[in-house]
């Protein structure tokens, strides 16, 4: 794999992953989404194909601190929706990434976060009469149980945006945006938002280890600089458990959203 180990690092690389590390702690656990920043940090310190492997055992250590956070505002019922949709995106996401740069993948991902966030927001402002959900009495809303999501288009839209977050997810690690536009658009409130996502990518992050070692994305020196930087996403997860409980619903939709944005354009503008 080309990649750089622990000990080519500079002084000023280094600290960049490590505040990249800090930040997927603080996104697992605030504002999903924002670790397409860290995405973005890893891609300009690593070469990118490499640090999308090098940036999972990262990812995956942020979501298990997620899972012990949230794991009581899980809904099950939408996961399940998700998973199948998202087995079949991340096996195509791997066969794109057989043959594809990093230049192109860099544009479909950010075309399709940005397409995702403009979606959201279209859809939002055609529910803007019905927004009394976006209360902030509503914000304690402990169960966060997504409306409609079973019916016919809730299934449509569940397989759709499943498929498109397994791709994602898979050729960039950059599947928080899409699937944070999908539990927005379901009808998410907060916690109920960060517990069903924290298990979400729990398990879909897990399940990409051998897809990824398979591509040689993962090999015995990017697993040592994962060691040292797993410890740089436990403050940032405590951060991100301290701010959330501050953030209103609607300022955390519209954190949302800017991330998605952000995220989109730091893809297609690298």
């Amino acid at each position: 794999m080309d990649t750089m180990t622990l000990w080519h690092l500079t002084g000023w690389q280094f600290a960049a992953l490590a505040f990249a590390a800090l930040l997927v702690g603080f996104s697992k656990t605030a504002v999903s989404g924002a670790n397409t920043v860290s995405l973005a940090i890893f891609a300009a310190v690593l070469p990118a194909r490499a640090s999308t492997g090098i940036l999972l055992p990262v990812l995956i250590a942020g979501d298990v601190l997620a899972v012990l956070t949230y794991r009581r505002h899980a809904h099950w019922p939408t996961l399940w929706r998700l998973f199948p949709a998202v087995a079949v995106g991340v096996v195509v996401g791997t066969l794109f990434l057989v043959w594809a740069d990093d230049a192109i993948v860099r544009t479909s991902i950010g075309v399709i976060l940005l397409f995702m966030a403009g979606v959201t927001v279209w859809r939002r402002r055609r529910d803007a009469a019905n927004a009394a959900a976006d209360s902030d009495a509503a914000d304690s809303d402990a169960a966060g149980r997504p409306d409609g999501s079973a019916s016919r288009a809730g299934r449509v839209k569940a397989r759709s945006y499943g498929v498109l977050g397994g791709f994602t997810t898979m050729v960039a690690n950059a599947g928080g945006p899409v699937m944070s536009m999908y539990l927005l658009s379901a009808g998410f409130r907060k916690l109920g938002f960060l517990g069903t996502s924290a298990f979400f990518f729990l398990i879909v992050n897990v399940s990409k280890l051998p897809f990824s070692a398979g591509l040689g994305l993962i090999d015995g020196r990017s697993l040592l600089l994962d060691a040292v930087l797993v410890v740089f996403v436990v403050p940032g997860a405590l951060l991100g458990k301290w701010a959330v409980t501050r953030i209103n619903q609607r300022l955390f939709e519209r954190l949302v959203i800017a991330a998605t944005i952000v995220g989109g354009l730091q893809l297609l503008l690298a």
